[in-house]
């Protein structure tokens, strides 16, 4: 099932897309989905982020290859940072790189969409809590990364969240391939298989630092072949499986 967040004139809506329409829901796909009756062309409705999350965890260096490229290892724990709601945006959204940002970077992840109030849960119960996966960026100001020791600025930025293009519920999370482009060039080519800590092994962990609430994402790290983006470009993450995250980048 694809679960999409939609505009259609004035109106927003979390919807079921089947086919060529979308089927309304008449509120978050939390527990028993509720359906209006309401279906929209999708051809009339703009797809937003599929979610609106309170907190978007992340984890650094969770492929061996990507930690090798920027000379580092893999933590012996999942290494955890925090993207604000504010960062994220939708398919077709653009990215806006700051004034003060000399190097900005690409990172495509696979990105899990949590579906309940979670807490100190198992890795089994975890994995019955995740309601699905998109595709995501975790677009970094890499100069302001190394300048600053900590990445808070650096991940912060407002756009520097991609996700969508819609949660994609019946899918095994280990073995896909993920693919970043940048002017329909491939930067990077990874696959799930090769993460080291797995998603559900990553919300169980999270969860018992955090309470996860309905609509958290968990980013879960990038493959290797980071590389810059500029003005004017157009930057695509394709996961297998679930679609194509496409976004323009812009000067802010």
């Amino acid at each position: 099932m694809r679960i999409a967040r939609v505009q259609h004139g004035r109106a927003i809506s979390f919807a079921v897309l089947e086919g060529d329409t979308a089927a309304e829901l008449g509120g978050p796909p939390i527990g028993e989905l509720r359906f209006t009756g309401n279906r929209v062309p999708l051809a009339e409705a703009r797809l937003l982020a599929p979610v609106l999350p309170s907190k978007v965890v992340c984890v650094g260096r969770n492929y061996v290859e990507h930690a090798a490229e920027l000379g580092n290892e893999v933590p012996a724990e999942p290494l955890l940072f925090l993207k604000p709601s504010t960062a994220v945006i939708g398919p077709e959204d653009p990215i806006r790189k700051p004034a003060i940002c000399e190097r900005l970077d690409h990172e495509g992840e696979l990105a899990v969409v949590v579906g309940g109030l979670v807490r100190g849960v198992s890795e089994d119960e975890a994995q019955d809590a995740i309601l699905g996966y998109t595709c995501g960026n975790d677009v970094t100001a890499r100069d302001l990364q190394s300048r600053d020791g900590q990445w808070t600025r650096a991940k912060g930025f407002d756009t520097f969240c991609p996700l969508g293009p819609w949660i994609e519920t019946d899918l095994e999370a280990i073995g896909l391939d993920i693919e970043c482009r940048v002017n329909d060039q491939v930067r990077q080519r990874g696959n799930t298989k090769d993460l080291t800590f797995t998603p559900a092994s990553l919300v169980s962990y999270v969860s018992r630092i955090m309470t996860l609430l309905p609509g958290d994402v968990i980013m879960t790290g990038t493959p290797a072949g980071v590389g810059p983006m500029e003005p004017g470009d157009r930057v695509e993450v394709e996961i297998g499986g679930i679609g194509i995250l496409a976004n323009p980048v812009q000067a802010a």
